[in-house]
């Protein structure tokens, strides 16, 4: 399936999934479909295994929970966060080392105080390899830390190679 994009989300510095400072971080870019779904794409290097050539089960927990959650930011003109309540991740297949991989996110449900999402991590034959999903409850940004935007460089990094579409 095609995926068309309709826009990017910020990246920050050091956030071990999207900061872009971070050298053990997964340095995942986020792009928005004209489904309003959310999809990471990164490629897990040997820093980010668990046995040989495997990436470790709590980055593709990660990665979900990260990609899940940022999903509720499509739906507003205005940034809504969340904080996890519950994620509930499957493991189905091993996850390889050094290829890329494509993270879906979507929101399945909302009212006023939280939010359910769910997701998969998709390997570059097609297969998936993880799901999960979860539950968020809507935080104001100010309450869930001190964060800095400039300090945090929290801003949309684009790249030469930004995908118009992505296939999944």
């Amino acid at each position: 399936m095609i995926h068309h994009i309709t826009g990017k989300q910020h990246n920050s510095k050091m956030c071990f999934v999207c900061g872009l400072k971070n050298k053990f971080g997964i340095h995942a870019h986020f792009y928005i479909t004209e489904k309003q779904e959310l999809i990471a794409l990164f490629t897990p290097s040997v820093e980010h295994q668990s046995y040989p050539g495997r990436m470790h089960g709590g980055i593709a927990s990660a990665i979900l929970d990260e990609t899940i959650g940022r999903a509720i930011l499509n739906k507003y003109e205005t940034e809504v966060w969340g904080v996890t309540l519950d994620l509930n991740v499957k493991f189905k297949k091993p996850i390889p080392l050094n290829e890329e991989l494509k993270v879906i996110g979507r929101i399945t449900s909302e009212n006023s105080r939280m939010f359910e999402g769910s997701g998969e991590i998709v390997l570059a034959n097609g297969d998936v390899a993880v799901t999960a999903s979860g539950k968020y409850m809507k935080v104001p940004l100010e309450k869930i830390a001190d964060f800095d935007r400039d300090e945090n460089d929290w801003r949309v990094v684009h790249k030469d190679d930004d995908p118009e579409e992505i296939e999944i």
